[in-house]
């Protein structure tokens, strides 16, 4: 039906109802004496204007009443009420007189028929509608829990969007709501049911609709409905349902960060501001998956100009793509190049002199840096002093250190060269004006070269999921969340910090290979998990701490913070041990890159007394 259609429908409606309304008060009042006389004329007339004229200015004409809500009758009751108030003014001031009972009931008339023939039509619609859902091969019987606004959203539209899910039973703790209905679809009782419930309604597809629920409690109640069917979806963020922005279509299946149990991440925006918004700030390792995040989550905070630097034309390409989408007015600059690159990374510093450097260039893959010793010491070493030695040649306010849980009593290349990283960031913050700090954090769950995308490849081949020994423990964090609390650690710093995000509790890797099969629908007969051994360099468990770094400063709920000048000529025994024991040419790999004498002297001095 076109707008001009329905406009000139509604407005023909209402005008016949109004008409007949006030000549019914009048008949039914006067029965054998009714006239239609210059009084009842007038104040039809009046009535009649100011009904389509208030309508008009509450858009009712407008609204749709196929999803009519008791705001709509709420808004059809007040423009009713002041239409006949209007109606009552002009009979005194015009008239001298007033027809209280033939205006009151002209009012519940009004109501009466107006809302009764929108509430006709909204139910002859959703009975049409109804029909062809149900027509429709529906296969899914869906158990709602969460039986609130949402909750009444999602059934409302589910029963009108043509999808295969068919709702037919709530849960919800509030007891208040036991044995109630909501658009026909009982609530039959609180969550802990969820077992004889599935049962006797012959579930098949649950929904999670309670989007306060995050964290610990929202991965435990994902578990539990797991049990019963691998089909469970789950609301989007909060934020989307505050903002009145819930449709169906961004309902979303479970995901292995769900089962995370991950609580959001509440940051102090105001100090966040202060340190990126109107700055011009520079991201090496822009391509990247923490790089990139961290651009994405920068922009949020409108600083001036995004410098991204990465050595793939490819990768920043997609980032770029995607920032310019939601730009705003922030200026974007591209530098493809290698950290490495001594006299290039100088000269792209003085181009651009940024105010807060984010240093999350490296490469990171164990087990190929175990043989690729050159390259991960010419990246995360020498690049990283390059950048810190040309930050402080410009001048740069800040500089941040994407470091890792690695870097603590490392048992290999990736995880040395990031603690001695660790250390030139900490004796550069010594001898210059730039805030030097560093954040650790362990693994992201889905970046690139982690075992997430591993084992999401290999159960999309059928193959066994290979996981290095049933024991082995990892600490895990998303993306998202290590970008924003990065962020928010810069924005604490004053300079020879060393922060370290507070990762929860270890995870099985095995736990997390067995999650990822149920999530995808397979049973762990029908996807294997195969054991392998722990791999060159590998540790079982991962630290966060080294011994003496136990006293620490809580800055923020999921950020610790540790000042560690005093360990910087005495470097950990450990990790002398480590580099002793290490490969035999690691010292002259170090000279051979780091040629010129004053790169040299300064990391020598993290490396010194092999021999002894």
């Amino acid at each position: 039906m076109g707008y001009k259609f329905r406009l000139i429908s509604l407005i023909t409606i209402d005008s016949i109802i109004v008409l007949f309304s006030i000549y019914l008060s009048h008949v039914f009042l006067n029965p054998f004496n009714a006239q239609f006389n210059l009084f009842m004329f007038v104040s039809s007339l009046v009535l009649l204007i100011s009904h389509h004229f208030l309508s008009y200015k509450f858009h009712l004409y407008k609204r749709v009443w196929r999803y009519a809500s008791i705001d709509e009758i709420i808004a059809l009751c007040q423009v009713i009420t002041l239409s006949v108030i209007v109606t009552a003014i002009m009979q005194i001031v015009l008239f001298q007189d007033l027809y209280e009972r033939a205006l009151f009931l002209t009012l519940i008339l009004h109501i009466v028929l107006l809302c009764g023939v929108r509430l006709t039509w909204r139910y002859w619609q959703l009975t049409k509608e109804k029909k062809v859902v149900n027509s429709s091969n529906v296969k899914r019987r869906t158990l709602i829990l969460g039986a609130g606004n949402t909750g009444l959203s999602i059934v409302n539209q589910l029963q009108t969007s043509g999808t295969i899910l068919n709702p037919v039973v709530f849960l919800d703790d509030n007891p208040n709501l036991k044995n109630l209905e909501i658009s026909g679809v009982p609530i039959v009782g609180g969550i802990q049911e969820m077992d004889s419930v599935i049962e006797h309604y012959r579930i098949n597809h649950i929904i999670i609709a309670i989007p306060s629920l995050q964290g610990e409690a929202l991965g435990k109640l994902i578990a539990q409905a797991k049990r019963f069917t691998d089909n469970v979806q789950i609301l989007p963020p909060y934020l989307e349902f505050a903002t009145g922005d819930l449709q169906f279509s961004k309902i979303r299946d479970v995901s292995i960060e769900d089962l995370l149990g991950r609580e959001p991440v509440e940051l102090d925006n105001d100090s966040i501001s202060l340190k990126i918004k109107g700055k011009k700030i520079l991201v090496t390792g822009a391509g990247g998956s923490i790089g990139s995040e961290l651009c994405r989550q920068i922009i949020k905070y409108e600083p001036s100009t995004l410098v991204l630097l990465d050595h793939s034309e490819f990768q920043i390409y997609q980032i770029l793509h995607e920032l310019q989408q939601v730009k705003g007015s922030i200026r974007f600059e591209i530098e493809i190049l290698s950290v490495e690159n001594r006299e290039r990374v100088y000269v792209m510093m003085e181009k651009h002199k940024p105010n807060v450097i984010f240093h999350a260039a490296a490469y990171k893959h164990v087990p190929l840096m175990e043989k690729n010793i050159h390259s991960a010491v010419a990246t995360n070493i020498l690049g990283t002093k390059n950048i810190i030695d040309a930050a402080d040649k410009e001048s740069v306010s800040s500089f941040v250190l994407i470091s890792t849980d690695k870097a603590v009593n490392p048992s290999n290349i990736m995880g040395m060269s990031k603690r001695i990283a660790e250390l030139i960031v900490n004796e550069k913050n010594n001898e210059s004006t730039t805030k030097y700090s560093s954040v650790r954090f362990g693994n992201v769950l889905g970046s690139s070269g982690s075992v997430v995308p591993l084992f999401k490849q290999q159960i999309k081949n059928g193959e066994p999921i290979t996981v290095t020994h049933p024991e082995m423990t990892r600490y895990f964090m998303t993306i998202p969340e290590a970008a924003q609390l990065v962020i928010q650690a810069a924005s604490f710093s004053k300079g020879g910090e060393t922060f370290v995000l507070d990762m929860g509790q270890p995870v099985k890797i095995t736990d997390l290979a067995k999650q990822l099969i149920n999530l995808s629908g397979f049973s762990e007969e029908e996807i294997k998990i195969i054991y392998t051994g722990i791999r060159e360099g590998e540790k079982l468990h991962e630290e966060l701490f080294y011994e003496f770094e136990e006293m620490y400063s809580k800055v923020h709920k999921k950020i610790n913070a540790f000042n560690n000048h005093q360990y910087i000529e005495n470097i950990d025994v450990k990790l002398k041990g480590y580099l002793n024991h290490s490969t035999g040419d690691l010292e002259i790999i170090l000279k051979d890159i780091l040629s010129d004498s004053e790169s040299y002297n300064t990391v020598e001095v993290l490396v010194t007394n092999r021999k002894s």
